[in-house]
């Protein structure tokens, strides 16, 4: 058995800064020497492996196989979910019906800012709510490229935007795993989380029509941007306090976007220079788009009903019990991972869940889709094929990542870093929400970053005295900045959008976003914690 030692160098701050170099190399690599993403990922692999077998005396068959066991994570559920959504896209390019949805959207409002607002924070919301991972941002930036979007800025408007659901995405994993790790009782967790992340709900639409269209952007839009985040960060905040924290992003998503179709504002007529300036093609260039015959629309948008429809089906307890009877759940080979006070690790398990996960559902949304979009099986199995082929680097890339963040984790360096920040006293309040974007940063997961850091969280609570519930929430809502640069998240955006190799490109304009949020988070949490906002607590 390899026990994990938390300061294998004698010192906590000197075995946290060296815990840090796996991370910090990706980062590097990808926004300093802009180096391919798989490369960075390989990279950064390589030092983790050696900081776990060198500085924390890892085992090396256990190293190695808990890379394994992270590669073996990014496949499935990860990428399982992301190449059937892309592969669903690629059958509606197929039959045309993509096209139909483009215009459908263009008609709400040809606005590209408010196009933004609907698809990529209400929409890609919804799919978080649903699917998480990475759906929702690959799904969003193929649409804001399909509506004419330049595909940086695609990629960067559904990265921002996947920011305030993420906390309650998934039908409420993270908080739930949140709850799960701490002993805290749900609705405690659920209620402060949804007195944080809906803040971000307010000033996250503000940001993504600066992005598209800067200062102009946001004189002309900033009521539809503000009506959309008061009505999303209301109902999240409602669902997750007095309702139930699965329903919170399903609620919000549907608020917002139905608070925008309301607005007179959102259908006001663009003019063409704005358009023009803002760099959108689409429906935007169409002087006479094609009359669409209402059998051709309901097909644009079937996929995505069936995904709403299927997803909400399969967490109805009956048949959530029935699909998860096909899940295998066994002890990696080659892992025997205890934690500094000797008990086994939960990475030496591993669960794979072949029905009741997200892939497989939304596998089972396109082949009701190729059916009804009359594609052939031929050219179905020919699609998914060429997606495959298409997100080969993002796969690459994607397992890297999590093959890092396993080793990271199963030979103490992630634990170094959250118990080295943990220990900062007074300043904990301030610095918790760090430590979730950490987390996040490394796993591209909110959901791995409450099972890594929550505990963690409330035992530096109880330690300095602080709310136990708020600093654990406090993972969870600055977790949910992190998601926007993590290298796989990074990826996907770029697979998505036809950036291949960019995620250097993409890291560097969104990095500013997410440490100036984490700010926010930061001062909103620490406020929390004092009797400037304590009054926000339930």
């Amino acid at each position: 058995m390899f026990v994990q030692n938390l300061t294998p160098l004698g010192s906590l701050g000197l075995s946290a800064l060296v815990a840090v170099l796996p991370l910090a190399t990706v980062l590097v690599l990808l926004g300093v020497v802009r180096m391919r993403a798989h490369l960075a990922a390989l990279i950064g692999l390589l030092v983790a492996l050696v900081v776990g077998i060198a500085a924390y005396g890892m085992p090396v068959v256990q190293a190695v196989s808990g890379a394994l066991s992270g590669a073996a994570f990014g496949l499935w559920p990860i990428m399982w979910i992301v190449v059937n959504a892309l592969w669903i896209y690629r059958l509606t390019v197929r039959t045309g019906h993509f096209d139909v949805l483009r215009r459908s959207f263009g008609r709400v409002s040809d606005d590209p800012r408010i196009q933004a607002l609907i698809i990529a924070f209400c929409f890609g919301a919804l799919m978080e709510a649903l699917a998480g991972f990475g759906a929702p941002v690959a799904i969003s930036a193929v649409m804001l490229v399909a509506v004419g979007f330049h595909p940086v800025k695609a990629a960067v408007v559904a990265l921002v935007a996947n920011t305030a659901p993420v906390a309650f995405g998934a039908m409420g994993t993270p908080v739930v795993t949140l709850a799960q790790v701490t002993g805290l009782p749900l609705q405690d967790v659920s209620s402060i989380v949804g007195r944080q992340t809906p803040l971000l709900a307010l000033v996250v639409p503000l940001l993504l029509v600066i992005i598209v269209d800067g200062k102009r952007g946001l004189k002309d839009t900033w009521l539809p941007a503000l009506v959309c985040g008061v009505a999303f960060g209301l109902v999240q905040f409602l669902a997750s306090n007095f309702v139930a924290p699965q329903l919170a992003d399903i609620g919000a998503a549907l608020a917002g976007a139905a608070a925008l179709v309301a607005l007179p504002q959102t259908r006001r007529p663009v003019p063409e220079a704005v358009r023009t300036s803002i760099g959108t093609g689409g429906t935007a260039t169409e002087e006479a788009p094609p009359e669409d015959s209402r059998d051709d629309v309901v097909k644009a948008y079937l996929p995505y009903a069936l995904i709403i429809v299927i997803f909400s089906l399969a967490v109805l307890p009956p048949i959530k019990k029935l699909l998860d009877k096909a899940t295998w759940k066994f002890h990696w080979p080659g892992l025997n991972v205890a934690g500094p006070n000797g008990k086994p690790v939960s990475g030496n398990t591993f669960s794979l869940p072949f029905l009741n996960t997200g892939g497989t559902l939304v596998l089972l949304a396109g082949l009701i889709t190729a059916a009804v979009l009359a594609v052939s099986a031929s050219g179905a199995a020919q699609e998914w094929l060429a997606t495959v082929k298409e997100l080969r680097f993002a796969i690459l890339t994607v397992t890297s990542v999590l093959a890092l963040a396993y080793v990271m984790n199963l030979s103490g360096q992630t634990s170094t870093i959250g118990t080295f920040i943990a220990a900062a006293g007074a300043g904990l309040a301030f610095l918790s929400p760090v430590l979730g974007w950490f987390g996040v940063a490394v796993s591209g997961s909110d959901t791995s970053a409450n099972a890594l850091f929550g505990a963690l969280q409330v035992t530096a609570a109880n330690k300095t005295g602080l709310a136990a519930d708020l600093l654990a929430a406090a993972n969870s809502s600055g977790g949910v900045l992190g998601k926007m640069v993590s290298p796989q998240n990074l990826t996907i955006a770029c697979v998505a959008a036809n950036l291949p190799g960019e995620e250097g490109k993409l890291l560097r304009k969104v990095l500013p976003w997410s440490v100036g949020l984490l700010l926010v988070m930061c001062l909103i949490v620490l406020g929390q914690s004092t009797a400037v906002l304590s009054w926000m607590l339930p």
